[in-house]
């Protein structure tokens, strides 16, 4: 062998030699991707703790429970917050293509740190404490959620086709923004439909 290719080889292992060393410096700067993708999880669980036995038919003062959940697969330790809201079957959900939060008011809601790859779950109950029915609409006037009170004023009309007097109890996943230094939609929304019995 001559000396060039002598000097190639030489040079060649002391970079690949270099980078070596310079691999867990080089971490602290340059994010590689691990194969996986950045997310939060929002879910919601019937009583049973299970994806099962939702409450569905429901009558005033009667006391329904659910759990609802969140899980954190950004890659860092986040602060989320979950506004609970309450709807009839025209009211506006969350739109999805552009990542616009419902317009109805928030009847409950909760704040809480979960670190990356972690969960944060709860136990909510809710009761409709009020409600007026007539052969072909349903208002529900107040809901309770963990006993709190919270007036709702929604009118439902007789969904001929599904037999009932249906409303949507659902959930937002907000996100607290480090740069902007406020919450914002995530994007995320789950809801259990229910049918309020004529028997109020």
């Amino acid at each position: 062998m001559n000396v060039e290719v002598h000097r190639g080889w030489f040079i060649a292992g002391s970079l690949a030699l270099m980078l070596t060393a310079a691999t867990p410096a080089l971490a602290l700067f340059i994010r590689l991707p691990n194969g996986s993708e950045r997310f939060s999880e929002l879910w919601l669980l019937g009583p049973s703790h299970k994806a099962e036995d939702y409450p569905f038919n429901v009558r005033v003062n009667e006391t329904y429970s659910i759990y609802a959940g969140v899980g954190n697969r950004l890659g860092y330790s986040a602060y989320y917050m979950v506004y609970v809201k309450f709807r009839n079957q025209t009211q506006p959900l969350p739109i999805d293509s552009n990542a616009t939060p419902s317009t109805l008011h928030t009847l409950y809601e909760f704040n809480f740190f979960i670190r990356d790859g972690e969960v944060w779950e709860t136990l909510l109950n809710f009761k409709i404490l009020d409600a007026e029915s007539s052969n072909e609409s349903m208002s529900v006037n107040n809901l309770s959620i963990n006993e709190i009170p919270s007036g709702v004023d929604s009118l439902s009309v007789w969904d001929e086709a599904r037999n009932g007097f249906y409303y949507q109890l659902f959930f937002e996943l907000w996100l607290y923004n480090m740069t902007s230094q406020h919450f914002q939609y995530h994007n995320r929304f789950v809801g259990i439909w229910l049918n309020v019995t004529r028997w109020v």
